[in-house]
């Protein structure tokens, strides 16, 4: 994958609590994508419970038919 040298303004708190996730031998861009896969397997799980609760709210349970 090409690099591209981008340059992301954070505060100096924000660039410590980058600095302590980062693990030793791993680069911020590889902690930036570890970073993003857990926001997006969050988003998920929130987005598959909410569909669930919507189906057990609509959903007739078959005892009651």
């Amino acid at each position: 994958m090409a690099q591209a040298n981008k340059r992301i303004p954070v505060t100096e708190e924000r660039w410590q609590e980058l600095n302590e996730l980062k693990q030793a031998g791993e680069t911020y861009d590889e902690l930036l994508d570890e970073l993003i896969q857990e926001h997006q397997r969050r988003q998920l799980a929130e987005r598959t419970r909410e569909v669930r609760e919507a189906d057990s709210e609509e959903l007739t349970p078959l005892d009651e038919l």
